[in-house]
């Protein structure tokens, strides 16, 4: 019998997904470490407690409990590979593994099996599926039948993983006989309370070491409870509840707010927390800058005398951000970054700038700079190429404001808009002492250059030569008349927009003098708006002239003697159809008789059309004979009197 099995590509599940790896099975336990290095389990022979197989999609699953709660579920064997481990693990081991049944009905309606920390889903007696409660990050009661059930994001989950189970919800109805409540306490209450015994969201057995109460927290918003562990802290809160070990504690940041009662203390977490579908990598709280606390940390004495000796004391009293601080400084070993020698024009550690719409403050640090509260934005300076200072647009308050872009050697560029003018100096000698670059409108900046563009305006009432240049340009423009203008006339001698008949002018002119005129109109152009305190050159213009600079222009009478122009074959139909539609609709107005008539006009066939169109030809007709006459009148014979026969 062989004494060691080996197996190239077996995936441990767990924590919402899946990753392959090298499996290995000896007489002295179970070994199986991740494909390209990272994730290892290495499972004892005397910490397995039992063995089961499940026949699974396309393979079979390899489950191993072990006596501390742990469940390990390893996929990827073949159907020989189960005889021949499991003559193994009879001889070896001393254990024969469980066979299960899966359920493949595709019921989502069952029961649940608490058996340690792992949660089995039943539907009629057959496993559905089953979770290892040591995964759950986060639990909660929705309304009073539904419990949460949210997991964590694990580093054996494949970087390539499509899909993962993320969260999962459970209804369990008041008529539920396996979770017994009461009046106060529904069958959910019970459940929930039992997955938080054994989840990975309680605190356990392990007791607090300090509790600060109600502590603000700006991201994720809401109070929390936090409670300092020797191993991990607790972030508690009505809705949401985090437990965080303090291997995923970066570094901490004590950050006070200028000119404001308030502190900000970070916790930076990689892996960060999640939330929903928003993933967390710092953590803002805001703590009470006077506010005085007075706490017992509640440590054994051996761990007093050992692990923190010099370190942590047994109680302290002060202000509470320098005691949460200190304290979780030496439970998480991170360590803790305060502000640097960087002032602001009101001696400050910070300036106020906004990101992404929200405003906030910057700090400039030693190693970066922190954008707090929302949303928390740290840019450490070997991350960046070069930062850019840039002046908003002039004229108004803008030109009290600046920029500051800074481009990392991603390509990716973090803009902090709306900067106070007077920070520029502290902001310019900081970044310079950095020796970080330092571009100015696409070229290299010195410290001359770039104050010429941020502060060449110190007057606040100092003319803007570009603007007064479009001003004027403005005003030039108004006082010009547009010559290209000619106002157009139809076939018939008038205005196309004119259907009254009085677009006969020129032709009764042309019966009056003998010679046709065309009018021409100017329209002037639309004054530009002129800016206060700036007086256009067309205002001047009219105040010498004495009057308006519109010119009223005659109308010319209609000659009564004109044809009547010709009608169409709509206008006949609405002489028809105006009555009756009167009748029809007592109280109709009339521009609602157009409006009728329009659509009855446009609905009609051509054939229906026909006799109107027939009549509108025929005054056509008459039209042109009239107006033909009208414009070239035949002289009139006289009788003088003087005639005398030829004979």
């Amino acid at each position: 019998m062989t004494d060691v099995h080996s197996f190239n590509n077996i995936s441990l599940s767990g924590r919402g997904g899946s990753s392959p790896g090298l499996l290995k099975i000896n007489s002295g336990g179970i070994q199986w470490k991740k494909q390209g290095g990272g994730k290892a389990v290495e499972v004892d022979k005397s910490d397995i407690v039992g063995l089961s197989w499940m026949k699974v999609p396309r393979t079979n699953q390899l489950g191993v409990k072990t006596k501390d709660g742990l469940y390990y579920k390893f996929i990827g064997f073949r159907d020989q590979d189960v005889a021949s481990l499991t003559s193994f693990f009879q001889s070896a081991f001393g254990k024969t593994p469980e066979e299960k049944q899966l359920s493949v009905s595709g019921r989502n309606w069952g029961e649940v099996d608490l058996n340690g920390n792992n949660l089995t889903f039943l539907v009629g007696g057959k496993q559905a599926f089953e979770v290892s409660l040591a995964d759950v990050s986060q639990t909660q009661l929705q309304g009073k039948n539904d419990v949460l059930l949210e997991f964590h994001v694990d580093d054996t989950a494949g970087a390539n993983e499509k899909d993962s189970l993320m969260e999962i919800s459970f209804h369990i109805p008041n008529t539920n006989t396996q979770f017994v409540g009461d009046e106060t306490r529904p069958p959910a209450q019970v459940f929930h309370d039992n997955i938080l015994k054994v989840a990975d969201v309680g605190a356990g057995v392990e007791e607090a070491v300090v509790t600060f109460e109600g502590i603000a927290i700006l991201t994720p918003r809401g109070r929390y409870n936090v409670e300092l562990h020797l191993s991990f802290l607790r972030l508690q809160g009505q809705a949401n509840d985090f437990k965080i070990q303090y291997s995923s504690v970066v570094r901490l940041f004590l950050l006070p707010k200028s000119n404001q009662p308030h502190t900000f203390v970070v916790i930076s977490l990689d892996p960060p927390i999640r939330k929903g579908q928003t993933l967390y990598p710092h953590i803002v709280m805001q703590f009470e800058t006077d506010s005085v606390v007075e706490s017992e940390l509640s440590i054994s004495d051996d761990l007093m005398n050992t692990r923190f000796k010099d370190k942590l004391e047994r109680s302290y009293k002060g202000l509470i951000h320098e005691v949460f601080t200190t304290v979780l400084r030496w439970l998480s070993g991170a360590k803790i970054t305060k502000p640097g020698k960087f002032r602001s024009s009101q001696d400050g550690f910070a300036v106020k700038s906004s990101l992404k719409a929200e405003d906030g403050v910057l700090y400039p640090l030693e190693k970066g700079f922190f954008f707090l509260p929302k949303p928390p934005t740290l840019i450490l300076h070997d991350e960046i190429d070069y930062v850019e200072f840039e002046r908003h647009a002039a004229g108004g308050a803008n030109m009290h404001y600046f920029d500051l872009s800074i481009r990392l050697k991603t390509d990716h560029e973090h803009l902090f808009r709306n900067i106070q003018r007077n920070e520029y100096h502290n902001l310019y000698s900081f970044i310079s002492s950095k020796g970080l670059k330092i571009m100015n409108l696409g070229g290299a900046g010195t410290a001359e250059g770039v104050a010429a563009v941020l502060q060449d305006n110190d007057d606040d009432d100092a003319v803007d030569p570009h603007l007064e240049r479009i001003r004027n340009q403005a005003a030039d423009e108004s006082d010009e008349e547009d010559e290209d203008f000619v106002g157009a006339e139809d076939d018939d001698g008038g205005s196309p927009t004119d259907d009254s008949g009085e677009d006969d002018d020129s032709d009764a002119s042309d019966a009056d003098g003998g010679e046709k005129e065309k009018s021409f109109k100017k329209e002037p152009k639309k004054e530009a708006s002129s800016s206060k305190g700036l007086p256009l050159k067309k205002k001047a213009m009219a105040t010498e002239e004495g009057g308006s600079s519109k010119k009223k222009t005659q109308k010319k009478k209609k000659d009564p003697n004109a044809p009547k122009k010709a009608m169409s074959g709509f206008m006949y139909f609405s002489q028809m159809e105006r009555d009756n539609i009167k009748k029809a609709n007592p109280g109709i107005g009339f521009g609602e008789i157009g409006k009728v008539l329009g659509d009855k006009w446009r609905q009609m066939s051509a054939e229906e059309k026909e006799p109107y169109e027939a009549k509108a030809q025929v005054d056509k007709k008459r039209y042109k004979d009239e107006i033909s006459d009208y414009k070239n009148p035949q002289p009139m014979l006289v009788d003088s009197g003087n005639d005398s026969d030829s004979n």
